[in-house]
């Protein structure tokens, strides 16, 4: 009974993320590391961000690829049986992709109709802007904790993240050799995966 209360309240929350994100996987990442760290602790950070870390290099969406992991990482660690863990993939997959399917369906029938409509255009326009900063909160979570005391927040570095000196001089590299050396992403990921072989 436990297990099920946990598969359905995965899926309910992977729903609710689905349904609440505009701009794809990348801006789904703050509200995953939200609900999955922060409100139901399932995982720790530096598990959570281990897995953001492998849906990134994995061929597919981040946020899909995210959810499937943290399915089978919740539903293994709950119950020890790999079969679960693959029904907790399941079912926050599906789950998150439940919301888009049925936006998407909706749109379609009306897009034609709205789409040269000023609220229309106007709505977008808001939305825009908005992505972008979910974007941005996905990349601040991974490398900052606030926590709040009455209404002055306290930041401090999420050390499980960046546990030397050599994970900020990876982390330098691989923003250098990405924005200023147009280096392809998949070469600073194979980059990063030997480096880290050879100096952990």
């Amino acid at each position: 009974m436990e297990t099920l209360s946990l598969i359905l309240q995965l899926a309910w929350t992977f729903f609710l993320v689905g349904a609440f994100t505009f701009g794809g996987g990348y801006a789904m990442l703050s509200l995953i590391q939200t609900q999955v760290v922060v409100a139901h602790q399932w995982l720790s950070e530096s598990a959570f961000t281990d897995i953001v870390a492998i849906s990134q290099m994995t061929p597919g969406p981040i946020g899909i690829n995210t959810a499937t992991y943290v399915g089978y990482s919740v539903l293994y660690e709950a119950t020890g049986l790999q079969w679960m863990g693959v029904v907790g993939s399941a079912a926050a997959t599906l789950a998150l992709m439940l919301p888009s399917f049925i936006i998407v369906l909706a749109i379609v029938h009306f897009y034609t109709k709205f789409k040269d409509s000023s609220l229309f255009e106007g709505t977008m326009g808001w939305l825009r802007p908005t992505v972008v900063g979910l974007i941005a909160a996905a990349a601040v979570i991974l490398v900052v904790r606030v926590a709040w005391a009455g209404c002055v927040p306290a930041f401090s570095v999420v050390r499980e993240n960046f546990v030397d000196w050599k994970s900020w001089l990876l982390l330098g590299a691989a923003f250098a050799a990405c924005y200023w050396g147009k280096i392809n992403p998949i070469l600073i990921i194979l980059a990063g995966a030997v480096l880290g072989l050879l100096l952990y």
